[in-house]
């Protein structure tokens, strides 16, 4: 506690200084990089040219930033403490006394019924969504995260549930295969997550989050096997599905190329215990972003031929 107060209550875990006010720092804006996947959907289906379309998925976005950032503010009003004890969250707002715990609940409980609001820009369907993420992000704070497996499904169900609001927000179907990619490799990514946390917090992994204490480093290398065996299998089936009666150039197969590299760099940022937030590899890692920028050029172009 002590030297949480002692450090410079402006500063970021990689030692960077923000200018940005606190209490916006404590919403995580980084973090709403992972609110792009709802415009996964409708990306796939080849809609997002199409104005009214890019409007409501830009709707799910907002709704979905803002119920995000509820809460991030609530748990971390929540885990002010643990927060203290942590080598890199202990700079947040909340734990670093920037911001106080009945200012940060306050906005937060504030930022989940606007988040919720929002959705009715777009009809019924996407405030039920919402509304399950908000159950599910609740029901981990108070319960699922202090339960093995469980909190690794859950988290990963916070990631569909951003896939499936772009789908219910623009009303396209989901393909069997795109859900299983969805799926997996949301629960890939948080496997990894809790791998590369339990690295860089070495022995005091189990006091900062209770299922390091339970997890063992080959138990987590399982679930990254199974769950990127099934995604890359599964985005095979899905190229091949979406590349079915087309004719031309083969944009959607060529796809799985950079696909699997991407996928590939970033189990090797895992192996490195390096994945512990995964925004933060997204924005920084190049080789990823370029692998990343190939297959977006490649599917892109397979959708707009295939339209």
């Amino acid at each position: 506690m002590a030297e949480a107060q002692e450090l410079p209550t402006t500063a970021s875990p990689g030692g960077r200084r923000s200018h940005l006010p606190p209490l916006l720092r404590a919403c995580r804006p980084k973090q709403w990089l992972k609110n792009v996947l709802v415009f996964a959907a409708p990306a796939a289906a080849g809609v997002l040219g199409q104005r009214a379309d890019l409007a409501e998925a830009t709707v799910a976005f907002v709704a979905f930033c803002l119920a995000a950032s509820g809460t991030y503010l609530l748990n971390d009003a929540a885990d002010v403490e643990s927060d203290r004890a942590h080598p890199t969250k202990r700079f947040r707002p909340i734990a670093a006394g920037e911001v106080s715990v009945g200012t940060a609940r306050a906005v937060g409980v504030g930022l989940l019924a606007a988040g919720f609001a929002v959705g009715f820009l777009t009809g019924w369907r996407l405030p039920v969504v919402v509304l399950v993420y908000l159950v599910l992000t609740t029901t981990y704070s108070l319960w699922g995260k202090r339960v093995p497996v469980v909190d690794l499904g859950m988290v990963a169900a916070g990631f569909v549930l951003r896939t499936v609001a772009g789908a219910v927000a623009v009303d396209v179907p989901i393909s069997v295969w795109f859900f299983i990619v969805a799926s997996f490799g949301s629960l890939f990514v948080v496997a990894g997550k809790r791998y590369s946390e339990m690295v860089e917090l070495g022995d005091d992994s189990a006091r900062v989050r209770s299922t390091l204490g339970v997890y063992s480093a080959s138990f987590l290398g399982y679930v990254r096997a199974v769950a990127s065996g099934v995604t890359l299998v599964a985005y095979c089936l899905w190229a091949f599905e979406k590349a079915e009666g087309q004719g031309g150039f083969p944009w959607y197969e060529v796809s799985i190329v950079p696909f699997v590299l991407a996928f590939l760099r970033y189990a090797f940022i895992v192996d490195r215990g390096e994945a512990g937030a995964p925004e933060e590899v997204v924005l920084t890692d190049r080789v990823l972003q370029a692998f990343g920028a190939l297959w977006v050029i490649t599917v892109g172009i397979g959708i707009l031929v295939g339209h």
